[in-house]
C-alpha cells in the first residue's frame, strides 16, 4: 500500500519584538503597547527617562513595529543622550522639595527623622541608620510630607465640589501622576511632594475632578480649572520637568 508523504506545515516563526532597542550607549529597556484607540506609531521615552515606550495600535504588525523603529533611531538616540542623568540620594544630596531644595544629612548614631530649617533658609532633613538605608529612610520621609499636603489639597477641592473621596492611597507610578477610580479612590505618585506647590495642588484638583467628572470632556476641563486657576501651569510643569523627578533614585 502506498503511502503519501505529507510536505511539513512548518513555517518560520515570526519575528518577536526585542525587549531592549540597542543603541549607541548601549541597550535601552524597550515597552511596546497596544492601544484600541491608537491610530498611529508613538515613540516616547518613558517617565524618569529610563526606556522607551511604543504605543502601537492593535493591527500594527511585528515588522511594522520594527520598521518605525529602525526609522526613528536618531530621535532615540538623541533624547536619550539629553535625558537627565538620575540623582542618587545620599549624604549630603539636594533634591528639590516643594518651593524650594532638601538636603540629606546622614549621621548614623541619629534615632529621629527630622526636617527643619537651614541656616540659609534651606529645608535639611536629617536621617539616622547604616549608610546603605538613607535613600529608603529619605523616601519615607518625603511619603509622609506628600501624604499631608495631598490631604490638606484633596480635602479643601473635594469641599468645593461637594464628594468626599473613599480614599487617598501612595503610589511610585511613572505611567501617571494620580488616578481616580469609580468607587473614589485617588491614588498619586508620593514624588509629587518634590514639585511646587502649585503644582501638587493642580494634581490634586485634577483628580478630584474626577470624582464628579469620570472623563477628560470639556465639563471636566472646566471643574478643574474652576478648582484650580492656574491649572495650565501645573500641568506644563508636570510634561516638561515631571521626568526629573522619576530619575531620582533612592536605593
Amino acid at each position: 500500500m502506498r503511502r503519501l508523504l505529507r510536505k511539513s506545515s512548518s513555517r518560520p516563526s515570526a519575528p518577536l519584538l526585542p525587549d531592549t532597542l540597542t543603541l549607541a550607549r548601549g541597550p535601552v529597556p524597550l515597552t511596546v503597547r497596544r492601544n484600541p484607540r491608537a491610530k498611529r506609531l508613538i515613540l516616547r521615552l518613558a517617565p524618569g527617562a529610563d526606556g522607551l515606550i511604543v504605543t502601537a495600535p492593535q493591527s500594527a504588525s511585528v515588522a511594522t513595529i520594527l520598521d518605525f523603529l529602525e526609522r526613528n533611531r536618531g530621535w532615540a538616540e538623541a533624547r536619550v543622550a539629553a535625558r537627565p542623568v538620575g540623582l542618587v540620594v545620599e549624604h549630603d544630596a539636594v533634591l528639590p522639595f516643594r518651593d524650594g531644595t532638601l538636603r540629606v544629612r546622614h549621621a548614623p548614631g541619629r534615632r529621629a527623622t527630622l526636617i527643619e530649617r537651614g541656616a540659609a533658609g534651606e529645608a535639611v532633613l536629617h536621617v539616622g541608620g547604616e549608610p546603605a538605608a538613607v535613600g529608603r529612610r529619605v523616601m519615607d520621609a518625603l511619603k509622609r510630607e506628600a501624604r499631608k499636603d495631598l490631604q490638606a489639597a484633596v480635602d479643601r477641592h473635594a469641599a468645593a465640589v461637594g464628594i468626599k473621596p473613599a480614599a487617598l492611597t501612595l503610589k511610585d507610578t511613572r505611567s501617571r501622576w494620580g488616578s481616580c477610580s469609580h468607587d473614589r479612590r485617588l491614588a498619586f505618585s508620593w514624588r509629587i511632594v518634590m514639585a511646587p506647590p502649585e503644582v501638587l495642588d493642580y494634581l490634586a484638583a485634577h483628580e478630584v475632578a474626577h470624582l464628579r467628572e469620570m472623563n477628560h470632556g470639556p465639563k471636566f476641563w472646566a471643574l478643574c480649572r474652576e478648582l484650580c486657576p492656574g491649572m495650565d501651569a501645573g500641568r506644563d510643569w508636570l510634561r516638561s520637568e515631571g521626568g526629573a523627578l522619576h530619575a531620582i533614585r533612592f536605593g
